[in-house]
């Protein structure tokens, strides 16, 4: 194999996570349980010395391991809190979204206060379901939306780190007929982004590239047609035979446009960058003032920054989008009726369509404004449903091979998926020595359990043998002298289709293109919140939380203070 299909090749897949403590990849639910039913039959028998007492734990042990084990469909334990997530919902009435409005709000409390139980109990549960923001975006709001400016979001969600995004409009590294060396240059070129990107002392956390697949818009072929036929006077007017011969004309040139854009699909590219707020933000910011004007500033030299990077990666034509393009998108994206770069009637803070869930799809409810001429009501425009389904890409579902930068190709322009879809990973940015830390630690604690079966005369699992080489590779990757720094990403895809029988169809053919042509061996549906699961394909930078910093790397960050009042950065 040359040194160039060597550099090209990397392995993905086979792992599920860091090891823990006593080895292996088990999930949190099954060591939790698995360690109250061993200590507390321990202690029983202590206390107790009744062998009802060791049963009762060996029982709970064996129920334990069976509700955890992984299936084709999830574990048992998944599957119940899905059902019992729904049941939640439609209890409470979250599942409906309904966007807020001052008076609609005013008139519900009020009825909720003084009107008959009933009426009560109505208003309650419609109360429930008017929220700000739709629940793939809660917590979203603006630092900066103001117009020809780059829209800056301000993101609180619960439970989560508060932290800015910025999205970017990219053509791509690549375009038409490309070598293989254009490929791997505008391979190692991403490479060099992310890798500068991941020191500890960059601001940026969370990278999201993220692809939008739909069918061409032929509204700027029609006004070329529009603006080269001949068009009736009232000076020269037309002949009966004149007006025949244009009608012809125009259906001849909607025929041909039709025809050359059916079953053709286009991508629109895109990657969105987050900075958390944290304390080393802060600092940076107090270097350029302060208050909100200090992060606007700090946040306008990052974003020049990014701009640059993604450009010296090969990512084509760069545009920071405002906040009324980056809502915009957000609201096609819920209805794909709506072109993607109609922004003249978008507002920034209300980018949420009235919608409803079932357990697996998330329907949105809008019209087609392509019907609308300027100056008409909305409310002549068709109605339109859409209904759109997530699934989650975990590295533990991906069969471990050799995958080149072109692995995902078929997701994009499969010929086989004609339907409306959006493509994004989700990627977290880890500093080599953290990173490097954590591998070693793993390569060690799967040596030790591979050692371990070899000297009790037991068959080595596979799973042992895929999980050590897979952090061999990563421990290989991390080396020193390779510049090369760590992530933990997840993917997701969100499929959009007309009808729940549309949708059903289509989920089938993503998950046979997942299968057979990526090596993917289970999509992780995300049933019973879709609502809330379209957001991680949404540009905003939802979808992955990091996994918790180690006591050492939270030790050093200590040790490294906070940057001296004197410095000028």
């Amino acid at each position: 194999m040359s040194n160039t299909k060597e550099t090209a090749i990397r392995y993905l897949g086979g792992e599920s996570g860091h090891r823990s403590f006593f080895g292996g990849t088990s999930s949190k639910g099954r060591t939790i349980g698995l360690a109250v039913f061993v200590v507390g039959g321990i202690v029983g028998m202590a206390l107790t010395s009744s062998l009802v007492v060791l049963l009762i734990a060996a029982g709970g042990a064996a129920a334990t391991m069976l509700v955890t084990a992984r299936t084709h469909r999830g574990t048992i334990l998944q599957r119940r809190a899905k059902r019992s997530r729904w049941r939640s919902r439609k209890r409470l009435g979250t599942d409906v979204y309904t966007p807020y409005d001052d008076e609609e709000w005013a008139r519900l409390q009020q009825l909720a206060t003084v009107g008959t139980k009933p009426e009560k109990a109505a208003a309650s549960r419609a109360l429930g379901q008017m929220r700000a923001n739709p629940d793939g975006a809660d917590g979203m709001g603006w630092l900066q939306y103001a117009a020809n400016l780059p829209g800056i979001a301000w993101h609180a969600p619960i439970g989560q780190q508060p932290y800015l995004s910025v999205a970017f409009s990219v053509s791509g590294q690549l375009r038409g007929m490309e070598t293989a060396q254009a490929l791997m240059r505008a391979s190692a070129g991403w490479g060099r982004f992310l890798a500068r990107r991941a020191s500890p002392a960059s601001l940026i956390s969370d990278i999201q590239p993220l692809t939008r697949v739909l069918p061409p818009d032929s509204a700027r072929q029609q006004l070329w047609v529009t603006n080269r036929l001949e068009t009736e006077s009232a000076e020269q007017p037309w002949t009966d035979a004149q007006r025949e011969s244009f009608y012809a004309q125009t259906r001849s040139y909607d025929q041909v446009i039709r025809r050359a854009s059916a079953d053709a699909m286009v991508q629109r590219h895109y990657v969105v960058v987050s900075w958390p707020l944290t304390q080393q933000f802060t600092d940076a910011a107090a270097k350029f003032g302060t208050g909100r004007d200090a992060w606007r500033a700090l946040m306008d030299d990052e974003i020049r920054a990014t701009v640059r990077g993604l450009t010296d990666a090969r990512e084509g034509d760069v545009v920071a989008l405002t906040a009324k393009q980056t809502a915009a998108l957000i609201l096609h994206q819920q209805n794909p009726s709506m072109p993607i770069d109609l922004v003249r009637q978008v507002e920034p803070t209300q980018f949420g369509l009235a919608s409803h869930d079932e357990f697996s799809a998330h329907v949105v409810e809008s019209f087609d404004p392509t019907f609308v001429h300027p100056g008409e009501s909305d409310e002549n425009a068709p109605a339109v449903t859409w209904w759109h389904r997530t699934a989650a890409i975990h590295g533990e579902n991906l069969a471990v091979a050799g995958r080149s930068p072109l692995w995902s190709l078929d997701l994009l322009i499969g010929r086989e998926l004609t339907f409306v879809r959006t493509v994004s990973f989700h990627l977290h940015l880890i500093p080599a020595g953290q990173a490097k830390a954590a591998a070693r630690a793993d390569v060690v604690r799967d040596m030790a359990g591979v050692v371990a079966d070899q000297e009790k005369g037991r068959l080595v699992s596979d799973d042992s043998t895929t999980r050590m080489s897979a952090a061999q590779r990563r421990a290989a990757d991390l080396s020193a002298g390779s510049h090369h720094h760590g992530v933990s990403w997840v993917g997701y895809i969100t499929i959009s289709a007309g009808s729940r029988d549309e949708l059903a169809q289509a989920s089938r053919q993503l998950e046979e293109a997942c299968s057979t042509g990526l090596g993917i061996d289970r999509l992780d549906w995300q049933d019973s919140f879709q609502a809330a699961a379209s957001g991680s394909t949404w540009p905003i930078g939802r979808g992955l939380r990091a996994d918790s910093a180690s006591f050492a790397t939270r030790f050093i960050g200590r040790l490294a203070g906070r940057s001296e009042k004197e410095a000028i950065s």
